[in-house]
């Protein structure tokens, strides 16, 4: 067997290689491209080609392996445009055969396990579970698909023996911000199930909508399930998952070895089926389903009848999904509604409870004693450490790693999903292609890099850690395709953290076997995103202006990145970018990263440089105010599903920076901006959003030199008619100007109803002729 140490500096040497075809993509060279990492693999002599003359070969009554046979042919015909028969044979032989068995004597160390041979005799796939037979399947398909080729195959010698670091690995989707349709999700659970991820869970109720039919209480849909939007009595938005779709989605994830956790959230984040439901409420009101984001009033009630209710939903949530664990939130439900409440505070008296916090782990611990009698364990964030953790409890951290921690040192069971890190709604790059998320960037690297044990854990106390989950919240991200830019392939660096032996990963390794899995992507249908590869240019003009040094770089160090400056696209035999190079005014920048065979690993990033375009900037090029925070790229309108403008925002503030602009010869600016609905749930942080004196009746944006109280050089007032949606331009000349300095705009629109944003800023020179060169 080939060691750990020679297999890294091998496929250290074909970085960016990555299993590409040679030519005709019959023949494969490398290392294998399989994602996660196998926890041991050997390569070995010969190899083995798979043709449309092989069949796949399973024991007779052997319906684990019949199964993860069936799954492999489908994927290959998809994929590869390889039909093969699936046969029954009572003694397959691996000569010109793939054969797929159970084994109880494999010799893997866990369930899930599997091993895999590769010779010249054929392929073989053995494994003591059907998990194990699935997973394995899984790799031989990536081996099966190494190119974008149709065809034969060939793959090279190895032996693979492999199972998982961790039971839960897992991907959280948000359905109640945004409604996915079932055949959005049984497209994201084939992809994990291709990712050896097991545990969907699945965010089905909040605030903005109640997702999953409960027969016994209608008005939780018909009313809990629908929003109008944000600033206007446009077209309801929702729409839920009738029981019949359920069943057939966990059906389908449980064909793929997915388990799905339900959530219901509680108490807090019930807004939705307060609406249908006011007597569930502390207030007794009916509110509207909320269409804020963020942190809003609305709790459950306290008393019996609302106990009784929400365990009458469980029982149909429990009819519904078989998972061992049910997940009933217990986040950021801030208490003021029990607060002054006599109704409950004269509650908490009848049951002794010391305060509020206390009453929220009275409030889970009853969720988990009536989950505990059907069979089932309570889980939830880790704000239900809060006044004391419920004992049948188990933790998932979210608020860094610090719950999961603690949690575990009490004995508790964790699973980490800790914001930043594993929130993949957040930005992969700072480029002004990416679309709308948070700001808080991390880049495939910062995942891979995540580590789910922390070393402040003891051996004991790391057993309570079941593992890891990425969660993709969907405030931001209204369509698909937009979830599949923020999932993928992010999502293949979770799987390989906690899948693959931590000594085992290698960033640089991963990085190798990526190219491979795009081409999977595109035969896939599933619009990934190419941050890491994706080529940022920089621009910096000479003193004299006749010359732009122009700087190329991207996330992936070890990429080639070839450019042309004369309007055509850059190919394989483009120049390869080396050092920042000089070119005239008015010139278009093409670039592209590449791997080593040619193969692109990007779009085309194109950029003209002049007067112009260097002048301008968009969001991507704004920080934020002292003091401030743009920790929000959002959509012109909420609810848009196709590609729209977007706005980098400070929600407290209404604040941008521009570090250290040139204002020689500069005379003015030009600010493109938006209307934007201001649909924030900020519950205690409301009185922080900073309101400025305004001089006219929408406000101004004002701009400011060196720092936001440093001189105002120009005012603008903003456009009148401020209905979310609506774009606009202002203008302002100043006094000339000379040297580099922060440049801050800064709003002083009212703090209540749009919020006003910017798109790009453009500083106008004194000189005309300039601007055109």
């Amino acid at each position: 067997m080939r060691s750990a140490k020679r297999m890294r500096a091998a496929r250290r040497g074909l970085l960016l290689a990555s299993l590409l075809a040679a030519a005709g993509g019959a023949h494969a060279t490398g290392e294998p491209s399989i994602i996660p990492l196998p926890a041991q693999i050997s390569m070995e002599q010969g190899s083995y080609t798979v043709t449309a003359a092989a069949a796949i070969h399973v024991p007779p009554g052997d319906r684990a392996a019949a199964d993860a046979a069936h799954y492999l042919a489908d994927l290959l015909a998809r994929t590869r445009g390889l039909s093969l028969p699936v046969l029954d044979d009572a003694s397959p032989s691996r000569r010109g055969n793939i054969v797929i068995r159970s084994d109880a004597a494999a010799s893997v160390k866990q369930a899930e396990g599997y091993v895999l041979d590769v010779d010249a005799h054929g392929i073989s796939i053995r494994a003591r579970d059907a998990a194990g037979l699935f997973y394995g399947v899984v790799s031989a398909w990536q081996l099966l698909t190494p190119d974008g080729s149709r065809g034969a195959v060939t793959v090279p010698g190895m032996h693979v023996v492999d199972w998982p670091r961790f039971p839960w690995r897992g991907l959280m989707l948000d359905s109640a911000r945004h409604f996915q349709q079932p055949a959005e999700i049984r497209q994201l659970l084939d992809a994990m199930a291709q990712h050896k991820l097991n545990v969907f869970h699945w965010h089905l109720t909040d605030d903005q909508g109640w997702r999953l039919e409960i027969r016994r209480y209608p008005a939780l849909t018909q009313i809990g399930a629908w929003r109008q939007p944000p600033g206007g009595d446009g077209k309801p938005y929702g729409g839920y998952y009738t029981q019949a779709e359920v069943k057939d989605i966990v059906a389908y994830a449980a064909a793929r070895h997915i388990t799905i956790v339900p959530e219901i959230d509680m108490p807090g984040h019930a807004q939705a089926a307060v609406a249908a439901y006011p007597d569930l409420g502390v207030t007794g009101t009916r509110p509207a389903v909320s269409i804020d984001w963020g942190v809003n009033p609305y709790l459950f009630n306290v008393d019996d009848h609302t106990i009784g209710f929400l365990r009458n939903v469980l029982d149909e949530v429990m009819e519904l999904f078989p998972s061992t664990f049910v997940h009933v939130g217990g986040d950021e439900a801030i208490k003021d509604q029990w607060q002054v409440s006599p109704a409950v505070q004269a509650r908490m008296r009848s049951l002794g409870i010391k305060d509020e916090k206390a009453l929220q782990s009275w409030f889970i611990e009853q969720m988990g004693q009536y989950l505990a009698k059907h069979g089932r364990r309570l889980i939830g964030w880790d704000e239900i450490l809060e006044g004391g953790v419920p004992p049948s409890a188990s933790v998932m951290s979210w608020r860094g790693t610090q719950g999961a921690i603690d949690a575990a040192r009490l004995g508790h069971d964790v699973v980490l999903s800790p914001a930043p890190t594993l929130y993949l709604d957040n930005l992969q790059s700072r480029s002004g292609d990416e679309p709308s998320g948070r700001l808080s960037i991390q880049t495939l690297a910062s995942v891979y890099a995540f580590e789910t044990v922390s070393p402040a854990l003891t051996a004991e106390q790391a057993r309570h850690v079941l593992g890891a989950q990425a969660n993709i919240w969907t405030e931001y991200l209204n369509a698909t395709w937009q979830i599949q830019h923020a999932a993928f392939p992010r999502m293949d660096a979770l799987a390989e953290a906690v899948w693959t032996p931590a000594n085992e990963r290698h960033f640089d390794d991963f990085m190798a076997r990526l190219p491979a899995q795009f081409n999977r992507y595109r035969q896939l249908g599933i619009d990934y995103a190419d941050s890491a590869f994706a080529v940022d240019m920089q621009g910096k003009r000479s003193r004299a202006g006749d010359r732009i040094a122009v700087a190329l770089t991207a996330q992936a160090p070890a990429a080639t990145i070839r450019y042309t400056t004369d309007g055509t696209e850059p190919g394989a035999g483009s120049t390869v970018y080396r050092a920042p190079f000089d070119i005239a005014p008015g010139t278009t920048v093409s670039a592209v990263t590449f791997a080593d065979n040619g193969e692109p690993l990007a779009r085309v990033r194109a950029r003209r440089f002049d007067g112009r375009t260097m002048s301008s900037i968009d969001g991507s090029g704004m920080q934020a105010c002292a003091g401030g925070d743009l920790g929000l790229r959002v959509p012109l309108l909420p609810d848009a599903t196709s590609p729209a403008p977007v706005y980098n925002v400070d929600v407290m503030r209404s604040c941008w920076k521009i570090p250290q602009i040139s204002l020689d010869g500069v005379s003015g600016i030009a600010v493109d901006g938006a209307w934007l609905a201001r649909n924030y749930g900020l519950a205690h942080d409301a009185a922080k959003v900073v309101s400025r004196a305004a001089r006219t009746s929408a406000g101004e944006l004002e701009v400011h030199v060196d720092s936001c109280d440093g001189p105002m050089i120009a005012s603008m007032p903003l456009p009148t008619g401020s209905a979310p949606g609506s774009t606009w331009r202002v203008a302002a000349t100043w006094a000339a100007q000379a040297g580099s300095h922060d440049v801050c705009i800064l709003s002083t629109a009212p703090i209540r109803g749009s919020l006003s944003a910017i798109g790009r800023v453009s500083f106008v020179s004194s000189v005309a002729s300039d601007a055109a060169r």
